[in-house]
């Protein structure tokens, strides 16, 4: 890992889309045991710089930096030690949750125990019952769980989380949010990006309020506490009326 410890960094990142700047000179890092929250409204640049740090935009000036390596100039090395989970987790229906992990891990040229993927299954709370069912029937917060799963068999280091709990019911958040702070209590670093100001205070050590492609305030948790939640709704609901 990288010995300066910031895990994720974008430096003045400008990204122009269609000859239209979306990020403009966005500046933060994410270090490693960290949930980093990138919280803004529709249109705010969120999806945009996760797909920067995935590659998939090249920067105008500036530059994303995963692990100490530039993104644009070490895609392979990157993508291999990050785990993306978009807003809808792209499994298979057909297949059963056992199955989808097989496939996808061999994929990767990666093979794994029926016990190791069981251990895997069980620190993701994946209820026993399902773990032989197709994906067909399985809810949003049981897909998010078994790409986690995925994930952690991986042993990716790095995760980017988009719009994560967007559509799941209270209690599959408060799971996943768990399940979060878990991952970065375990070393993992995360960068999420979100429109729910209640749920980031939950999980996140650090909040950054994206508007307009620009970073325009950053919150952090106290030692041993959260967010606060008020303090963030004000200043999103001042920003986005703004």
């Amino acid at each position: 890992m990288n010995k300066n410890n910031k895990i994720i960094e974008a430096n003045a990142l400008c990204v122009e889309i269609k000859n239209t700047r979306i990020l403009k000179n966005l500046s933060f890092h994410v270090k490693t045991g960290e949930v980093y929250a990138l919280l803004g409204g529709n249109g705010a640049g969120k999806s945009t710089t996760l797909k920067t740090f995935l590659g998939f935009n090249v920067p105008a000036t500036g530059n994303a930096i995963v692990d100490g390596q530039e993104v644009s100039s070490a895609l392979d090395a990157v993508r291999g030690k990050t785990a993306y989970l978009p807003e809808a987790a792209t499994l298979y229906p057909h297949l059963t949750a056992r199955e989808n992990i097989r496939y996808f891990l061999s994929l990767a040229g990666i093979e794994k125990s029926d016990d190791e993927i069981d251990q895997a299954f069980v620190r993701v709370a994946l209820q026993q019952d399902a773990w032989e069912r197709h994906m067909q029937t399985y809810s949003k917060g049981m897909r998010q769980k078994t790409a986690i799963a995925l994930a952690i068999l991986r042993q990716a280091p790095i995760f980017l989380l988009d719009e994560p709990t967007s559509g799941l019911d209270p209690v599959a958040i408060d799971e996943f949010n768990q399940l979060v702070r878990e991952l970065a209590a375990g070393g993992a670093t995360i960068l999420m990006v979100t429109h729910d100001v209640y749920g980031a205070c939950q999980v996140a050590n650090r909040i950054g309020l994206l508007r307009n492609g620009e970073l325009v305030g950053e919150f952090e948790a106290p030692e041993n506490g959260r967010i606060d939640t008020e303090q963030v709704h004000a200043a999103f609901a001042q920003r986005e009326m703004a």
